[in-house]
């Protein structure tokens, strides 16, 4: 099993840009809140939320390809569901989302898009941020229009309610704001 340490020495071998690496680091901080949840593998969840975009700066022009090459950069470093996990993030590749495990990383990736851009207009970034301010942001479609609300809804298709996904993906990137310059 590959180690979070593995993991970032991986990422930053091939993406160089500084705020790719902290979403990459956020999405993975998320996945480890959501296994906990689950009770599933926390360093794997982690892991895979850490590896997820490992392809970004390398896919070409091709978005389509974008979590085909991850999965095949890490098929010997990750189980078969967690590489399926990053193929599925991409519904471009084709290949949709259907375990818990792809539809969280899938709702991970696009939540933490949300938390940050809502940290970046706080005065206190992460600190003290709740549900009901990520909430209250999701309404309004010009705030962070690059995220896709639908990606983050789907955490209502794996149990959670939009209040509860939030509260566990907040509480997740505020134990790596300090890494991800969101302090």
């Amino acid at each position: 099993m590959i180690t979070r340490e593995e993991s970032l020495a991986l990422v930053n071998q091939h993406v160089k840009n500084e705020n790719l690496v902290n979403h990459m680091i956020a999405v993975g901080a998320i996945m480890k809140g959501l296994a906990e949840h689950y009770e599933e593998d926390a360093e794997l969840w982690e892991a895979t939320g850490i590896l997820h975009d490992v392809d970004y700066e390398t896919f070409g022009e091709d978005f389509a390809q974008h979590g085909a090459k991850s999965a095949e950069m890490v098929k010997d470093l990750l189980p078969e569901d967690a590489v399926n996990a990053i193929l599925r993030h991409n519904p471009l590749t084709g290949n949709k989302a259907e375990t818990r495990f792809d539809i969280a990383l899938l709702a991970a990736d696009a939540i933490s898009g949300m938390i940050v851009a809502n940290a970046l207009v706080r005065p206190n970034k992460m600190e003290g941020m709740k549900a009901k301010s990520i909430k209250k942001r999701m309404k309004d479609k010009s705030f962070a229009r690059q995220v896709s609300r639908e990606n983050i809804m789907m955490c209502e298709d794996i149990g959670l309610t939009f209040s509860e996904f939030a509260t566990i993906a907040i509480k997740a990137m505020q134990e790596v704001a300090p890494e991800i310059g969101l302090s």
